[in-house]
């Protein structure tokens, strides 16, 4: 059996056979497609690569985004003036110095005092600063709103407005009223005070007159309640001129123990009326010391009538006298009146304070301006129900040297 083989293949006849055309043609896409895909891979690659830089930056961004709205966030919380933004009806903003200012936390613009809503469309409209008064109970609270629109167009209905606490100018402003006032007033009593003082002392003087001409009895009595009348209105007259006026003290030579004896018989007519008892333990006679004996009889003399007055059903009154030697001189006065409290203690001494209706509250501080003055003090121990002990202390620089008087 032979077996015949085939016919040989003709390479030109090959080529174009469909199967080589096609398979050529898939080689030549494969080959194009291989290079699409490393081109991709390159382009995705430097995409990946500016992606990740983008990231960073973006990271970088968001990071530093973060830090500036917490700084911003400190910087609002720790401003002096209250931060109240409103969208809308909404409040977006509200920093704790508005809150404080408020009193409260408001979410939105209706839970807002009425008073302070009328105030921010005021200044919205007006563009000017408006005050208010937002009263805290019994303290007034004045806030000056500044209103400024965060969108320039007025499109967004965004708003941000600036509280700030006037109060301390405020009180500041009725401070300086209330002093030109009271300098007003001063200088008007003064000068009242010396119209008055000329004609008082003729009428003293023709008081002590009428003491010594002799009358007996009833006559008598009336010219010494006349003069105690005298010498209360002198008292209160001095008062007013030695606050006011500040005159420097005029010191001499003088005899302590002469002016506890002056006191004495001076304050004597004056007891009587009062119907209190007056004690004088002279421990000073023959010290001599550098004073302004007028001043320090003044001082004597307003005690003496603090204690009268409130001691108007009768009490007792005593003068002490002591040479403290080396530590200086320390006149006693105690009384057996209601007493201070202890309340009260603290501010017996501030001109314009009393707790006696008409009385004008100078005494006390003229006593101490006075003591203060010589280089001296005065203090007080009372007790309510007990009394009350003024102790002047004059300094050992006052002692005159030398020979006692």
């Amino acid at each position: 059996m032979s077996t015949s083989l085939p016919p040989p293949r003709d390479p030109g006849r090959d080529a174009d056979h469909p199967l080589a055309r096609a398979f050529q043609s898939f080689t030549e896409a494969a080959g194009s497609l291989e290079r699409t895909y490393g081109q991709l891979r390159g382009q995705v690659t430097h995409l990946r690569q500016e992606l990740e830089v983008t990231n960073r930056n973006l990271t970088v961004s968001l990071e530093e985004n973060r830090r500036m709205r917490e700084r911003l966030r400190r910087i609002l919380e720790g401003l002096p003036c209250g931060v109240l933004v409103i969208e809308g009806e909404r409040i977006s903003t509200l920093n704790p110095e508005a809150a404080r200012l408020l009193g409260k936390e408001c979410a939105s613009v209706a839970a807002l005092p009425e008073a302070l809503r009328t105030a921010l469309e005021s200044a919205q409209k007006s563009g000017e600063d408006c005050e208010i008064n937002l009263a805290a109970g019994e303290k007034a609270v004045w806030i000056a709103v500044r209103h400024a629109r965060l969108d320039p167009t007025g499109e967004a209905g965004s708003s941000v407005f600036i509280l700030r606490d006037i109060s301390s100018a405020k009180q500041l402003e009725c401070d300086r009223e209330n002093l030109r006032r009271q300098r007003a007033l001063v200088e008007m009593s003064a000068l009242l005070a010396h119209e008055i003082r000329n004609p008082l002392g003729s009428l003293e003087l023709f008081a002590g007159l009428l003491a010594e001409s002799g009358l007996e009895g009833e006559s008598q009595r009336w010219v010494e309640h006349v003069q105690a009348g005298l010498r209360t209105l002198a008292s209160t007259v001095n008062n007013v001129l030695d606050l006011h006026s500040e005159p420097p003290p005029e010191r001499a030579r003088i005899d302590a123990g002469e002016l506890l004896g002056w006191a004495y018989e001076f304050l004597q007519p004056l007891a009587h009326q009062a119907r209190a008892e007056l004690q004088v333990i002279n421990g000073l006679a023959g010290v001599a010391i550098h004073a302004d004996r007028h001043l320090l009889e003044q001082v004597l003399l307003n005690l003496a009538l603090n204690a009268f007055h409130f001691m108007p059903g009768g009490g007792w009154l005593s003068i002490r006298g002591v040479n403290l030697g080396s530590a200086g001189v320390e006149i006693e006065v105690r009384d057996t009146g209601p007493g201070i409290p202890a309340e009260d203690i603290a501010r017996i001494f501030e001109a314009g304070y009393t707790t006696r209706p008409g009385s004008t509250g100078l005494g006390l501080a003229v006593c101490q301006r006075i003591l203060e003055q010589h280089g001296g003090n005065i203090s007080v121990e009372s007790k309510a129900g007990h009394g009350a002990t003024f102790r002047l202390h004059l300094p050992a620089a006052l002692l005159a040297t030398g020979v006692a008087l």
